[in-house]
């Protein structure tokens, strides 16, 4: 076991010539790097949740683009980009609901075909595309933070915030989307504590969330998923602050299973509830919620912890990864470019990079 502690976490390096990737799956109890050097690897990475949350999947899938075109071996233009079109067909497939996966593809894609020169020029063209990826989404993730400040509820002087799952570090290029806000607020003084619901069924808030909380020693208290109504009730919540995979063009948010009910129960108690999420998380060809596709995991994930099995033979099982949280739940979306009811989503189109 690997004993790990800093405040500086990132998920996705490039290393000379290939990509490390923090073994997520092993988290919190040992800290591995795995390293990638072709682009199966990289599909069945992200596939088997190596690597996850919705921009860090991004950011591996545009490393993943390329490792593919460094194995192309021809020389000739319009071959090369066929054979790149199947690499990214293939990437793709691994995750269907985290569109940043989708938007880093098409990013590189649109590089490879606009990008005049040799076939070796195209690779080097995509490398400085895919890094160039990676610097953005932690200076996103940053600038997220700090307009996340501007709409905490102005009282009390230190909030205790709720999240779920995990929208950290680890979950983008470095610092976190929903737990950026979080760490702005701890850095300028306003935060108080924040409360991680443990996120079944992988349950990435005790595994990930904890464990991004104790390196940076924020303080964190770790609750189940159905303590947070009784949390509310009692006065510990001040705001709740989640991630996204993907937002429609109305705000309809979909995320980890489970941030439906969170919404619901915020409401019902009067706590704000806000979604952080850069805008390459807005999937504007969708007009609401009901057209995002949701993706449905594996049984074992439900009845099995470990080598502990947790149900008899016998029960069938529904696994749905995420649900979709309507618009109307979400006091504000925060985006590197500022924070805005889900209605006033369409001003920040234009300024989305594609």
């Amino acid at each position: 076991m690997m004993t790990f502690r800093t405040t500086q976490v990132y998920p996705v390096i490039w290393n000379e010539d290939h990509v490390l990737l923090i073994d997520q799956n092993r988290l919190p109890t040992e800290y591995a790097l795995v390293e990638i050097s072709c682009y199966e690897d990289m599909a069945e990475a992200i596939k088997t949740m190596i690597v996850r949350g919705a921009p860090a999947i991004g950011v591996a899938a545009a490393y993943g683009m390329y490792l593919g075109a460094r194995e192309i071996k021809t020389e000739d233009r319009d071959e090369f980009l066929a054979q790149l079109d199947k690499v990214a067909q293939e990437l793709r497939q691994t995750r269907p609901t985290a569109v940043n996966l989708f938007w880093a593809i098409a990013r590189m894609l649109k590089t490879a075909y606009e990008t005049l020169g040799s076939v070796e020029y195209l690779k080097e063209t995509l490398l400085k595309t895919a890094k160039a990826i990676n610097a953005e989404d932690l200076q996103t993730c940053q600038a997220i933070g700090d307009r996340g400040l501007e709409v905490l509820p102005a009282s009390p002087a230190q909030l205790n915030i709720l999240t779920h799952c995990n929208a950290g570090a680890l979950a983008t290029a470095g610092y976190g989307t929903a737990l950026g806000v979080v760490r702005s607020a701890w850095h300028s003084g306003r935060l108080a504590r924040v409360y991680a619901d443990e996120t079944r069924p992988r349950l990435q808030g005790a595994k990930l969330t904890a464990w991004e909380c104790v390196q940076e020693g924020i303080p964190v208290t770790l609750i189940t998923d159905s303590m947070a109504a009784h949390c509310m009730k009692h006065g510990l919540i001040d705001a709740v602050v989640v991630g996204a995979d993907r937002i429609a063009a109305n705000g309809d948010t979909a995320n980890k299973i489970g941030t439906y009910s969170l919404a619901l129960v915020a409401k019902a108690h009067n706590v704000p509830f806000f979604v952080a999420a850069p805008l390459s998380t807005i999937d504007w060809e969708i007009s609401s919620g009901s057209q995002i596709p949701i993706e449905e995991r594996h049984a074992s994930e439900i009845y099995q912890v470990g080598d502990t099995i947790l149900s008899p033979a016998g029960v069938d099982f529904y696994n749905p990864a995420f649900d979709v949280t309507p618009a109307g739940l979400i006091s504000a979306i925060i985006t590197e470019h500022g924070a805005v009811a889900p209605a006033e989503l369409k001003q920040f189109q234009a300024k989305q990079l594609v």
